[in-house]
């Protein structure tokens, strides 16, 4: 085995990709015992994984409405030559003008988005990974502020050799990162001699289904601004904003903040979340550093977007009336099906941190922890993996700073799946309450049993030896 190692490379003998992580475990168990409600009821029912599955029934119907938008029917055949032969890595121009100008859309209009910017990757994750190659080299490091997105170690650090430098939040103030986390995290990084060379987020974030305000997008641009370092802002659940306070790109920013070098801004896009369509592959890379767009697009050969589906999804997207439509059902429906999932968990006593955004929640389960370890976490994720049937993703995988924390994604199933998982976690949650307060019942006889015990054996001692009592004793005047 160690001869045949020596044959490969390091990366393909090597250890981290990350699929060690509780994150890609649950998936595993997922897939090795699926549920379906005829076929495998007692199956394991998928809560971790972040799809959209809210909004399909639309583009269906746009699809049976409008055949000729794709190149293998015989509606649009004709434009099959066209679209089959070599295309060149810039991409289909009405593709690039069709994504820009959903952009915008999916931002409520308030930012501009140039199509000459938009270069095009295999997902959110070739994204991300070709923004690490164009920004940094094998041994930098960026900043992310935790809890953060599991697969980030994966993406953005397995090829490139990018280090990841968590910025410590916590609970208190609901996970906001703060300057002086920033700043704390930078120069302990300076002084053992890391190289920082940017701050990388999700906004809104994932696991917190949080967006930022204003405010804190200044503190982050007035930091990334006073240190000359980049910043990444995963902006791929843009348009799953359900609730206030809406949604603020760092496009928008950046129009109103003419100090801060627009160089070392960058944006990740996808349409795997806001459409629902994790499939087709769609990244983008926004950035608005020329050398970078230049050396980005050079990279896209290696994670092309087939001309199939940019010809398809050029002539979908440029349907304004759907586009419209679209945004605000996508919108309408998170938010239903949001308070669905968060009522049904209140009503067993369990509380989720509060937010507006995302197709998840963070799930709070700090009470049903044994101790407050990340041990006990995971013994309890073992307990919900095999017992409940529910795979659902524990904080300690996204780095959160507090265990007891457990991502739950609620918009990858229909409502009937939706209600077996929350009866499922309602009997696990009731079980435990039971289980505690018999623990709790007997523990609390057992000790008044043991005072009892002390107390007959005190007077028992004090009877065969009265000389050990205070002569004040009734006893001893007896």
């Amino acid at each position: 085995m160690s001869a045949d190692k020596n044959l490969l490379s390091k990366l393909a003998v090597g250890d981290k990709h990350g699929e060690d992580s509780p994150y890609f475990d649950g998936w595993k168990a997922y897939d090795n015992n699926p549920f379906h409600p005829e076929h495998n009821p007692q199956g394991v029912i998928q809560m971790g994984l972040a799809e959209n599955q809210l909004c399909s029934d639309l583009i269906k119907e746009w699809i049976k409405a409008n055949p000729q938008a794709s190149i293998c029917t015989a509606e649009g055949i004709d434009g099959f030559s066209d679209i089959a032969v070599f295309q060149d890595y810039h991409g289909l121009k009405q593709f690039r003008q069709a994504i820009a100008a959903f952009m915008e859309r999916a931002r409520g209009g308030r930012a501009k988005f140039e199509e000459e910017r938009v270069v095009m990757s295999g997902g959110a994750t070739g994204a991300n990974e070709t923004l690490m190659f164009c920004l940094a080299d094998r041994g930098d490091a960026f900043l992310v502020p935790t809890p953060y997105y599991a697969a980030f170690d994966r993406d953005l650090s397995w090829r490139t050799g990018v280090r990841l430098i968590p910025v410590e939040c916590n609970s208190s103030n609901n996970f906001q990162v703060t300057k002086q986390a920033l700043e704390s995290a930078y120069l302990n990084a300076q002084e053992t001699g890391i190289k920082i060379k940017g701050l990388i987020l999700a906004n809104p974030s994932n696991p917190l289904g949080t967006s930022l305000n204003k405010e804190t997008l200044q503190t982050l641009m007035d930091f990334i601004n006073d240190k000359q370092i980049h910043l990444v802002c995963d902006e791929i659940y843009a348009a799953t904003v359900f609730a206030e306070p809406g949604f603020i790109s760092v496009a928008e920013m950046i129009q109103e903040m003419d100090h801060v070098n627009r160089d070392l801004i960058h944006i990740v896009y996808s349409l795997s979340k806001d459409m629902g369509l994790p499939g087709f592959r769609v990244g983008v890379v926004y950035s608005y550093n020329d050398t970078v767009v230049t050396c980005a697009r050079r990279m896209s050969s290696f994670g092309l977007v087939s001309s199939q589906t940019q010809s398809f999804l050029a002539a979908m997207l440029s349907d304004q009336v759907f586009v419209d439509n679209f945004l605000k059902e996508v919108s309408k429906r998170v938010a239903k099906r949001h308070l669905v999932f968060t009522e049904g968990l209140k009503e067993m006593g369990v509380s989720c941190l509060r937010s507006n955004a995302g197709l998840f929640v963070l799930m709070d389960l700090r009470q049903m922890l044994r101790d407050q370890t990340f041990e006990s976490e995971m013994s309890l994720w073992r307990i919900i993996i095999n017992k409940v049937k529910i795979n659902i993703s524990p904080g300690s995988s996204f780095h959160c700073s507090e265990p007891g924390w457990f991502r739950v994604c609620f918009a990858n199933m229909d409502e009937d799946t939706l209600q077996i998982a929350l009866q499922r976690m309602k009997n696990f949650v009731v079980r435990d309450k039971e289980n505690k307060n018999c623990n709790n019942k007997k523990r609390k006889s057992f000790q008044e049993n043991l005072k009892l015990s002390f107390s007959s054996k005190m007077y028992d001692d004090h009877v065969r030896s009265p000389r050990l009592m205070s002569p004040h004793s009734p006893l001893v005047r007896t």
